[in-house]
């Protein structure tokens, strides 16, 4: 199991269900508690994050501390995913040392044999992240970002080659190769930047809501980082 977070191991899991109707104050105009969990179909859950231009500017990447150990049992955020996530369980060695083991890459629809072969993906990268709010952010809620084990979708064990194929692309202009995996993709793309109340530019909304008019309006529940 993944160890949760300092930022996130306070939060009281109490469901919050919104109002699926056109009269429901869009959640991004409410006041939100880090406390609240809301469940609501993907499709409404998209009209509840906020619409706005996206501004690079200032962003590095060591903006976002990671791999930390957050709980330092010797293992960083990184190790913590790769051991959550394996198909086959890895041997772990000293320092937090992983060898052996079976992942599956969903992005690209196959299995990988020992960790060297993964990268961790921020499902909504770090500088799509800052582009879309977290250049407002103080550094501890930026390394809570980056490290986030308090919701499976934020980071995901994946081949290398499709994380970095990926890169710091939205869905406007990359989705995963293996097409089934794509409603998937989309809907927890959507409940990532919901949790973390990141916005959405136009393109980006437009994008995701064809998507997932080819999609099955699924319910998610979010327990909101922010």
């Amino acid at each position: 199991m993944r160890f949760i977070p300092a930022a996130a191991a306070a939060i009281a899991f109490t469901a919050v269900l919104l109002p699926a109707t056109a009269h429901a104050a869009p959640t991004h105009a409410r006041h939100r508690e880090a406390d609240q969990t809301v469940t609501l179909p993907v499709r409404e859950a998209l009209t509840h994050i906020a619409v706005a231009d996206e501004d690079r500017t200032g962003y590095q990447r060591s903006a976002f501390k990671h791999w930390v150990d957050a709980d330092r049992d010797g293992c960083s955020t990184r190790a913590e995913v790769l051991k959550s996530e394996a198909v086959t369980a890895p041997e772990q060695g000293p320092r937090c040392a992983l060898s052996g083991g079976q992942w599956y890459s969903p992005y690209d629809d196959r299995y990988i044999q020992g960790p060297t072969g993964l990268d961790i993906d921020h499902l909504v990268p770090l500088a799509e992240a800052w582009d879309s709010g977290a250049s407002t952010w103080s550094a501890a809620e930026r390394e809570a970002y980056a490290n986030d084990l308090g919701d499976d979708r934020a980071l995901i064990a994946v081949s290398a080659a499709s994380n970095r194929s990926k890169a710091d692309q939205d869905p406007t202009t990359w989705m995963p190769p293996a097409e089934g995996y794509r409603c998937q993709y989309a809907t927890d793309w959507i409940a990532d930047k919901l949790r973390w109340s990141l916005n959405l530019d136009e393109d980006e909304k437009t994008t995701l809501t064809d998507i997932l008019a080819r999609c099955s309006n699924v319910p998610i529940t979010v327990t909101l980082a922010r």
